[in-house]
């Protein structure tokens, strides 16, 4: 969805990325390559640099970095599923922008949604298929 922003006369683009429990809603437009996360910078909310490398991954494979600013809004999960998914979104934003990218972008595997989440917990078991120990006597 490419869209225009009130206040100012910059077009984005919104996008949707999720992984295990974990959703990120991202504005991306044109500028200098800044990445916010939760109004705070990607180097604050993900002091670990595989997530920030992660983050950045979508635009070094289609050789875009330091084109886009990126406005992400996460919630749930944990901090490498909320990378992931910022990962996922920005991805789809940038086969958005150019679809020229699709194929790289497709190839690493950054526009693939990995639906694998945490199996519920069954009645009497002691976790999803932890069963209780047993004693013969």
């Amino acid at each position: 969805m490419v869209a225009q922003d009130p206040t100012s006369e910059k077009t984005y683009t919104r996008k949707i990325g999720r992984r295990k429990e974990a959703t990120a809603q991202i504005r991306m437009a044109s500028g200098q390559g800044t990445v916010t996360v939760n109004e705070r910078t990607v180097e604050t909310y993900f002091p670990y640099f595989e997530y920030q490398n992660m983050i950045q991954a979508p635009f070094v494979a289609s050789g875009m970095q330091g084109k886009f600013d990126v406005s992400a809004k996460v919630k749930g999960g944990g901090l490498k599923g909320q990378a992931e998914s910022i990962r996922l979104a920005i991805a789809r934003a940038l086969t958005a922008h150019d679809p020229e990218f699709r194929p790289a972008l497709k190839k690493l595997g950054y526009l693939k949604r990995d639906a694998r989440v945490k199996e519920r917990k069954k009645y009497g078991k002691k976790k999803a298929r932890r069963s209780p120990q047993w004693s013969k006597r």
